[in-house]
């Protein structure tokens, strides 16, 4: 992608100063994410475009432009460009999502609206493109690539093929193909998945990675398959393994996952880091709010060891060329004057931040109006789940198997971690029902589909970390069916009637105590604005914190329990899943 002036010969003329610039910024401390240099210079802008960039001087040619700003010292970096998003995570639509993070200095996110796109189709990705049309930020699209994440494991509301993949890419803002997350398919060579690959290369899309598996064999052909990208990278020996083989890392500092410091613990002192990118991933509306986007991982970078320049680079110029973006991420003659002036290159507090050569937002404050749209899709109500009464709740036992049986269980490898496996457990049986009222680590699971198909799974799970009432949620990595975590069936009843009221969101049932954060925009966004959504989602952690879930953030802990790409055991609404082998295992062991 390559985005281009009005009039390429009036940029011409303003390079070479035969007629003015709109305006020059001097005073300033000039970050070069090429060169890694830091120096005074003053940059020419013109018709949105940076004309010129006259180093080492701080001296204005007054006459070659018609304003002159003063940089009062700052550092001046490219805005700031997120490698990989959901904005659906934010739980904001995203007009509101932009008014949130474009104060915080980022000018671009590359975002992969596959939420969406698995409750609602090619509908959705055109609605997440449309509806972020005239944005003060630009917001580019990655096609999801895993409509469902992995076809025959779960159902979702929709199924993407090589088809889709040709049509959703003759969108204007389209550059690439969303994170690959059926690796094993694309190692195999799954007729799937190299048809989809296929049509994003006929469309000179770049192809990103979803790889958590570290067999150096696995990289080689997953690589060899098309993915360049990845940030699932959790270990320090994977993101080393993935960079030497010329594969980009965008190290993930999410809401969920925190892999920043853990990759760069053996890539920071690579002597070159061109494949070193930022991104957020999955980052929700009150981390945004009180904590920053990606000002917030380039100053957690800095602090687990990358210098500050890296810092820079890593989150504008390197996921510029990761996606193939020609003149974004640099200020640079021919780049677009996408540019902030931050105080210092530790924390990275943004003073100023310039959209196409306009200032957009200074000192934290919004100052481009962004004018709120309706959408039909916006409206519509996504829960069509099965009518569930309180009787569905109770976990039957197989006929004849006396005071226990044995169930194949999901098992959290930790508190935080969202990799689970699965053990065998002798459970105990009451009155014909599963009974885990003598077990405080043991957790009831129903995961029911929501597109009208009426499969339902019922399980156990232990580790997850609910000691009282139930956990329930409609965001649900990547189908993003109902999925209800509960230690009764009173409370897990209760769940699911709040979130079927409601259109969807995320629920939390101890006692008497309901408390509800309204997602009615496909079940995972809400049309409020950040410091709403913030607020609701604050008081969803108090409740869950009050029910027993120990985590810093329990909010997005259930989210990935029936994603069947995580290691190694996952819930569906098709049954338990062993990931790597993609096959259902029975919930009840003979």
């Amino acid at each position: 992608m390559k985005l281009y002036p009005n009039s390429k010969r009036d940029l011409l003329k303003a390079a070479l100063g035969k007629i003015p610039s709109d305006f020059a910024i001097t005073n300033i401390q000039y970050v070069n994410v090429f060169t890694g240099e830091v120096y005074p210079a003053v940059v020419y802008v013109y018709d949105g475009f940076v004309a010129h960039v006259e180093h080492f001087c701080s001296q204005v040619e007054q006459d070659r432009t018609k304003e002159v700003v003063d940089g009062q010292g700052r550092y001046l970096i490219p805005g700031f460009i997120d490698a990989h998003i959901h904005i659906e995570s934010s739980m904001m639509i995203p007009r509101r999502f932009a008014e949130a993070v474009i104060p915080r200095g980022t000018t671009t996110v590359i975002t992969d609206p596959h939420e969406m796109a698995n409750v609602y189709g090619e509908e959705a990705v055109v609605y997440m493109h449309d509806s972020a049309d005239g944005l003060p930020m630009r917001q580019l699209i990655d096609i999801p690539s895993c409509v469902p994440a992995v076809p025959g494991l779960e159902q979702a509301g929709a199924s993407f093929d090589a088809d889709v993949i040709r049509r959703l890419a003759k969108l204007p803002r389209v550059v690439g193909l969303a994170e690959v997350m059926d690796f094993v398919g694309v190692a195999q060579g799954d007729d799937r998945m190299m048809d989809i690959i296929q049509a994003a290369e006929e469309n000179g899309l770049y192809i990103q990675g979803h790889l958590p598996a570290a067999d150096p064999r696995l990289v080689s052909a997953y690589m060899c398959g098309g993915p360049t990208t990845c940030h699932e990278t959790r270990t320090a020996e994977l993101a080393a393994l993935k960079m030497r083989s010329g594969m980009f890392v965008d190290a993930r500092q999410s809401s969920i996952s925190f892999d920043v410091k853990e990759v760069l613990r053996d890539t920071k002192d690579f002597p070159w880091l061109d494949h070193l990118c930022l991104c957020t991933d999955d980052r929700e509306a009150d981390d945004i709010l009180h904590s920053g986007h990606m000002d917030f991982v380039a100053k957690f970078a800095v602090a687990c060891g990358l210098s500050g320049v890296q810092a820079v680079r890593s989150a504008t110029y390197n996921t510029a060329r990761e996606a193939n973006l020609k003149n974004l991420g640099a200020v640079a003659p021919g780049y677009v004057a996408d540019m902030l002036l931050v105080d210092d290159l530790v924390d990275f507090r943004v003073a100023s931040v310039y959209y196409g050569g306009k200032l957009v937002a200074q000192d934290g404050k919004l100052l481009a109006d962004i004018p709120q749209q309706s959408y039909p899709i916006e409206t519509r109500d996504s829960m069509n789940v099965p009518e569930l009464t309180l009787e569905d709740f109770r976990m039957k036992a197989p006929a004849g198997c006396g005071g226990a049986v044995n169930i194949n269980i999901l098992n959290y490898a930790s508190l935080e971690s969202p990799v689970t496996d699965r053990v065998v457990e002798s459970v105990p049986v009451k009155d014909g029902y599963v009974d885990i009222s003598g077990d405080p680590d043991l957790l009831y699971v129903l995961i029911a589909n929501r597109y009208g198909a009426g499969n339902m799974t019922f399980g156990l799970a232990r580790g997850f970390g609910l000691q009282r009432g139930a956990n329930g949620t409609t965001v649900s990595h990547d189908s993003h069916n109902l999925c209800i975590l509960f230690r009764d069936a009173q409370s897990g009843y209760e769940a699911y009637k709040a979130l079927k009221s409601c259109g969807g969101g995320m629920c939390c049932v101890n006692g008497d105590s309901v408390t509800v954060l309204p997602l009615p925009v496909g079940g995972l966004m809400s049309t409020l604005p950040c410091k709403e959504v913030a607020a609701q989602g604050d008081a969803m952690k108090k409740a869950l914190a009050a029910a027993g879930m120990p985590q810093k953030n329990p909010l997005l802990r259930i989210v990935s329990l029936a994603l069947p790409v995580i290691p190694t055991t996952k819930f569906s609404d098709l049954g338990l899943v062993d990931v790597m082998s993609k096959t259902l295992i029975p919930i009840f062991v003979d």
